[in-house]
């Protein structure tokens, strides 16, 4: 059979046209006029961000067809080759299709000794085992190995979508990932419930207050030491 899509379709699968949205239309002028007329190319990485929501809103998975770029890169009056290089040089930005839950999970030193292991079994189970980079056969998940996500001090991470889930191990993941595919965005944040990244299990603020200082006029000799 002849395939007859077009040069759009044929990229990774993507539709065969793309524009902004009214809404988005109007995020995508706010972020071009933070720029000085002739500049408007700084946007680049704002629009194809924005692209990547559109599509999510439109298709269910946040990623980057061929035609999303080639809008961008006409709005921006950008050859297509320049945003074809910024959205395959940047991680953040999807130009495959993804699975309505695009399950990121860092796999670098901190976040392996704390167990990253058993993170990532579970998103390759909830995936049905898939190769890492395609989708599941249900379209709801899909898996990628991923570096330093900037957030040791909570690891083992897992990001999905605009959040990040911290202190995760086997079991704390794959209660995530069963909410997510009942369609419920669990809260973000640590698993085991500390505040932030504070310590685990010990005090989270200065309780204790110190004595006052000796008041010591300027000028004044220093006291002599214990045994002095």
């Amino acid at each position: 059979m002849t395939d007859r899509s077009t040069p759009a379709q044929a990229y990774h699968g993507g539709p065969a046209t793309f524009a902004f949205s009214e809404a988005y239309r109007k995020a995508a002028e706010k972020q071009i006029a933070k720029y000085p007329p002739g500049k408007q190319a700084s946007a680049v990485k704002a629009l194809l961000d924005l692209a990547m929501r559109q599509m999510e809103e439109e298709t269910g998975a946040r990623w980057l067809p061929r035609a999303a770029m080639d809008h961008v890169a006409a709005v921006l009056g950008m050859p297509p080759i320049r945003v074809y290089e910024v959205a395959s040089f940047y991680s953040m930005f999807k130009t495959r299709p993804v699975g309505r839950y695009h399950l990121q999970v860092c796999t670098t030193t901190p976040c392996w000794l704390r167990g990253s292991d058993a993170v990532l079994a579970a998103c390759r189970r909830a995936a049905g085992g898939v190769p890492d980079g395609t989708v599941s056969a249900d379209g709801m998940f899909s898996v990628e190995e991923v570096e330093c996500l900037g957030a040791c001090v909570n690891a083992p991470i897992l990001w999905v979508g605009d959040h990040y889930y911290e202190d995760l191990d086997g079991p704390a993941t794959e209660r995530i990932l069963e909410a997510l595919r009942r369609g419920e965005v669990p809260p973000p944040g640590s698993a085991i419930g500390r505040q932030g990244s504070a310590p685990e299990g010990v005090r989270t603020t200065l309780l204790d207050v110190p004595p006052p200082l000796p008041y010591r006029p300027e000028g004044a000799a220093p006291e002599p030491a214990e045994g002095g």
